[in-house]
């Protein structure tokens, strides 16, 4: 596949300024984010874009940065929302909970549930409230925000009994008392966790079906997940200016999800086998993007640049380390991490000394350090991935990044 766009695709885009040129030449090169924001929105306004945006039928939204700068674009309300529902509602494994009607019970960052009460408050024409109640954290008639606080690693009983407590009210809702939970992976463990060391995993309303959707989830996370919950756990795989591209199934075996879009995969380096994503969508009609980098990376089940054979999606391109065997990414290293030491719940590698040595953060599930062996192979599996010395240090608390997500990698400028 040479990514071109088809006619058919060209005459969609064709008043969009952005791609003049491009048409005119009869080539698209890839497209990078820093284009998408230099003469933003102009660029991309065309006659029916400004219709749309006086009637309401487009609007301005930034992207979900997780530890970069966020990105203006412009998309259809409920665009990221209504991808969801739609594969919820496809999906072989769960579209059962959907057609049930379930009630989707949301445990991601603090800044969606802040995002969601602005929404609601400027219905009513209010200001948000500091600590938004359960009603204005409903989305719709079938979405329910938990959580309040930045860091969930500093939950307090009360924060997980108000969560239990919203999630079987959720629960209540349905005739058959079901519901389906929506959640970054990290902090449904947290969540799991807490309500275990506190004697509450009893109350903890079991649900039926299980999306992870927001971030990367480590190995040893999905893994932790599985042991608790017996019902499908499906990861997501998107972004708020495309919607969802891939699903994964039960097994964790990933599934194109590619309506009205394309995928290329390129090497991040020449001879590598871990691929940037380089995306063709018109399924925003309003910003459709050609070529698109979307700035993530993955690898594929034989090596090869073929997008339906993907294994994994594996990180941020910006979040590159360089090694000598070629750039490592977050998913190298997690794989690294679950292999020898099964029993870590968060990590983060810190580059330290000018780049030439490294520290390996991490907690445990149980809160005890690795013993000598475990602790000594996986300082070597470090090592050989990075070509870093690489020194293990136990910690009970790493703290989250300001979005709200963990960032794996940091370094010593």
């Amino acid at each position: 596949m040479d990514g071109q766009p088809t006619a058919g695709v060209v005459e969609q885009i064709r008043d969009i300024p952005i791609y003049r040129a491009s048409i005119e030449r009869g080539h698209f090169p890839v497209l990078e984010k820093p284009e998408i924001a230099d003469g933003f929105p102009g660029n991309w306004m065309t006659p029916a874009l400004e219709k749309a945006l006086e009637a309401g039928e487009a609007e301005f939204v930034l992207s979900t940065g997780t530890n970069h700068a966020r990105m203006q674009i412009i998309r259809p309300p409920y665009f990221l929302l209504n991808s969801y529902y739609r594969l919820w509602s496809e999906h072989p494994d769960i579209s059962g909970t959907w057609e049930q009607g379930c009630r989707r019970v949301s445990l991601t960052t603090v800044l969606a549930t802040e995002h969601v009460a602005r929404v609601n408050a400027k219905k009513r024409g209010a200001e948000p409230s500091p600590v938004p109640d359960l009603d204005d954290r409903r989305l719709d008639e079938r979405t329910l925000y938990l959580n309040l606080r930045l860091d969930p690693a500093l939950w307090t009983r009360e924060d997980v009994e108000r969560m239990l407590g919203e999630i079987e009210t959720a629960r209540r809702e349905h005739p058959e008392g079901r519901y389906h939970l929506d959640c970054s992976g990290y902090h449904l463990a947290h969540l799991v966790h807490k309500a275990r060391e506190w004697g509450l995993w009893e109350a903890f309303p079991r649900p039926d079906s299980i999306i992870h959707a927001y971030e990367y989830t480590p190995a040893n996370v999905r893994r932790y997940l599985h042991e608790h919950f017996d019902c499908p756990v499906i990861d997501l795989f998107g972004s708020t200016e495309l919607g969802y591209l891939y699903y994964s199934d039960r097994h964790g075996r990933y599934r194109p999800y590619l309506d009205k879009m394309s995928v290329e995969l390129i090497p991040v380096a020449p001879g590598s086998t871990l691929y940037s994503l380089i995306v063709s969508s018109v399924r925003n009609p309003y910003m459709p993007l050609i070529r698109y980098r979307s700035g993530d990376c993955a690898r594929t089940l034989d090596g090869t640049p073929d997008p339906t054979k993907i294994s994994s999606f594996c990180g941020r391109e910006k979040e590159l380390l360089a090694a000598p065997d070629g750039p490592v990414a977050q998913g190298d290293l997690d794989e690294r991490i679950s292999a020898a030491a099964p029993g870590i719940f968060l990590h983060q590698l810190r580059v330290e000394d000018g780049g030439t040595t490294a520290r390996l953060l991490y907690t445990t599930f149980d809160g005890d350090p690795l013993g000598q062996a475990q602790g000594a192979a996986l300082e070597r599996g470090v090592r050989e991935l990075t070509g870093l010395p690489c020194a293990l240090e136990h910690r009970e608390h790493i703290p989250i990044g300001k979005s709200g997500k963990y960032a794996w990698l940091a370094r010593d400028l």
